[in-house]
């Protein structure tokens, strides 16, 4: 029987104990749902008090398009060495390791608006004692993504069927400037082979969610 999501609220706060922060990943393909899974759970747990959870990103660390074009990686942006993993898991470490009498620390963002990295976007105050953390490549082995499941208390897999997932990333492609043939084009190659490689991964996980857990629409 799938867990509901009261039963995930219940998960999440169990992860923070005696005092020491906790980070929450959530992986998943790319429109399986993780941003809106993220968003969903932090609202909810906040909403009974002071904010004591953060929502941190992993598309925070995409690489600029200026350096994707020179590195010749600009026609495959989203796979995994577009991506700064180091410096992620160097952000997460930090986070880990902040105290709660410790400093705010800063994360970048990612606007869609641009397709750009923003810096020092989200600020964690040393309140947030649950970090969520979500991204397509939360529990791969290769090269620097290979550091990042150790920093993690849990990681949950958002799991939808491939024709939703297909259409919710056309959708996100053309709201945010691509015409619809490019989107297709863009979502049938580039997303589709980042897809599939994430999908291996899926074993790594410590809680498969399926899409009726979700309270709305998926997004991630």
């Amino acid at each position: 029987m799938p867990p509901t999501f009261d039963d995930l609220l219940l998960r999440a706060r169990s992860l923070v104990t005696g005092g020491q922060r906790a980070i929450l990943g959530i992986a998943g393909g790319p429109g399986a749902g993780k941003t809106t899974l993220a968003g969903h759970l932090v609202r909810a747990l906040n909403a009974d008090g002071p904010p004591w959870v953060a929502h941190v990103p992993m598309d925070g660390f995409h690489l600029a398009d200026a350096e994707l074009e020179r590195l010749g990686r600009r026609d495959r942006k989203g796979a995994p060495d577009t991506f700064d993993a180091a410096g992620y898991a160097a952000l997460l470490r930090r986070l880990r390791e902040t105290p709660a009498d410790g400093e705010v620390v800063y994360a970048p963002a990612f606007e869609r608006d641009l397709e750009q990295p923003v810096a020092g976007s989200i600020p964690v105050p040393p309140s947030a004692r649950l970090v969520v953390t979500e991204g397509n490549y939360l529990l791969l082995r290769e090269g620097s993504w290979a550091g990042i499941r150790p920093l993690l208390d849990e990681v949950w897999y958002c799991e939808v069927a491939e024709p939703e997932r297909v259409r919710r990333l056309v959708a996100r492609h053309v709201e945010f400037g691509k015409e619809h043939t490019a989107a297709v084009a863009w979502v049938m190659g580039t997303d589709q082979r980042n897809a599939e490689l994430i999908a291996t991964t899926r074993d790594r996980a410590d809680l498969v969610i399926p899409p009726s857990v979700l309270p709305g629409p998926g997004r991630g």
